[in-house]
């Protein structure tokens, strides 16, 4: 089958390439949208996969929450229902009886990874829209 043909008079061309450029837009937004919502959930999973063990139900705590959604934006805030201790695990603390060397919990790195890859899955996915 050949392919179909539209013909547009001269007068019409830029009513044409305007139309044509927003549903190009709009198929842009969707889809950026959803590789935003991919990504927040691969970072949520991530996180409750490497988040460290014996620290009670922080692992399991994360979430992906809509923070914002308008015709041109969507904002995702991947954040640990146990988010007082997201900071003291992730960058280490000492201990209330004080000093870092004796007595202190080292850090357990596991946040930054998460964002790192997810930076990473983003520009991969929003690549593979345009």
């Amino acid at each position: 089958m050949g392919r179909k043909s539209n013909k547009i008079d001269i007068e019409n061309l830029a009513g044409a390439i305007v139309r044509e450029l927003h549903q190009y837009s709009d198929k842009v937004e969707a889809d950026v949208k959803k590789a935003v919502r991919k990504t927040a959930n691969s970072v949520k999973t991530e996180l409750a996969q490497t988040s460290p063990k014996g620290t009670g139900d922080y692992a399991k705590s994360w979430k992906a929450s809509l923070t914002e959604e308008t015709g041109h934006a969507l904002h995702i805030t991947v954040h640990a229902g146990k988010y007082q201790i997201a900071h003291l695990l992730e960058n280490g603390h000492a201990l209330r009886r004080g000093g870092r060397t004796v007595g202190s919990v080292s850090p357990k790195p596991h946040i930054k990874a998460a964002e790192e890859h997810g930076e990473q899955l983003l520009t991969e996915l929003i690549e593979k829209v345009l």
